[in-house]
């Protein structure tokens, strides 16, 4: 008879130790991913071909200020006023929002690392928190930087006249205004597919329709010699829309808009429309991750 087969147990040392460090908790869990989700918006970290659309565009959004600034220095005349800028580039911002919209969410959705995330100690709300935070602070920042570099250059210039430092601030509130709906807006958008070209698709796609209804319908009213429809009209549009609530409504800022838009009444709808466009972005993507942490 053979011998019985014995089995002998071995038990390895890896050099795994325990972490007895500081655990710093959910809050800087949250502002890491802000952070990470930032420098991915612009790129940073990612190859060099993901740098080139969104440097590319920021690039662009400094044009309308150097040459701007050029004109000051040669004919002691501002030739584009600060709340007018976001209007002026609504287009480079639409293709950056859209471009890079996706990249904040996409990724996540298609790779399903959604419940990773969410294991601890971040919470789904510290989730979504922190891509829209990054997104909003990455539209601020195309936007408020060429505005920044623009007042600068008034400054250094010294034209005639006292500096227009009302029309600043109130082109750079409308710049947190601008990002922080926008953001929401495409963010919300490009969460509902894992496809990074189906998100930019739907974003370009919602940008058009917006703008291309929001000229047709005003355009048609002032042909008519309806104006009060038209000064409705134009606010379908995101950009008009941000400009008539806070630049023109809250500050007294000249309409961006070929017309004059609805005064009293009206601004306060302009606003609760604002804050009612953000509010839904921010339930349909809470709802849209909670669907995606689920599975």
């Amino acid at each position: 008879m053979s011998e019985p087969m014995t089995t002998t147990g071995v038990i390895h040392d890896i050099g795994y130790r325990h972490y007895d460090g500081v655990r710093l908790g959910r809050a800087h869990a949250a502002m890491a991913l802000t952070v990470h989700s930032l420098r991915g918006v612009f790129g940073l970290g990612r190859t060099a071909r993901a740098k080139i659309i969104p440097f590319l565009l920021a690039g662009v959004m400094m044009l309308p200020a150097v040459v701007s600034i050029a004109t000051m220095a040669l004919t002691q005349r501002e030739l584009i006023s600060y709340p007018s800028y976001a209007i002026t580039m609504q287009a480079v911002l639409a293709i950056f929002l859209a471009s890079q919209s996706p990249y904040a969410v996409a990724p996540d959705l298609r790779f399903r690392v959604l419940p990773l995330y969410l294991s601890r100690p971040v919470t789904l709300i510290d989730y979504v928190g922190a891509k829209l935070a990054a997104m909003t602070a990455a539209m601020f920042l195309l936007l408020a930087v060429p505005l920044t570099v623009l007042f600068l250059g008034e400054l250094v210039i010294d034209l005639p006249g006292p500096p227009h430092i009302a029309d600043y601030l109130t082109s750079m509130a409308g710049a947190v205004a601008y990002a922080v709906l926008l953001a929401c807006v495409g963010v919300a958008i490009a969460s509902f597919t894992p496809r990074r070209g189906l998100g930019v698709a739907s974003i370009i796609a919602f940008y058009l329709l917006t703008s291309a209804v929001s000229t047709v319908v005003a355009t048609t009213m002032e042909a008519v010699d309806n104006y009060t429809v038209a000064a409705w009209a134009w606010m379908i549009n995101p950009f008009f829309l941000v400009d008539a609530a806070v630049q023109v409504g809250i500050f007294g800022a000249t309409p961006s808009a070929p017309t004059v838009y609805p005064s009293g009444l009206g601004v306060v709808a302009a606003i609760l429309l604002v804050l009612a466009l953000i509010a839904l972005s921010v339930t349909a993507l809470v709802l849209r991750y909670r669907k995606a942490a689920a599975r």
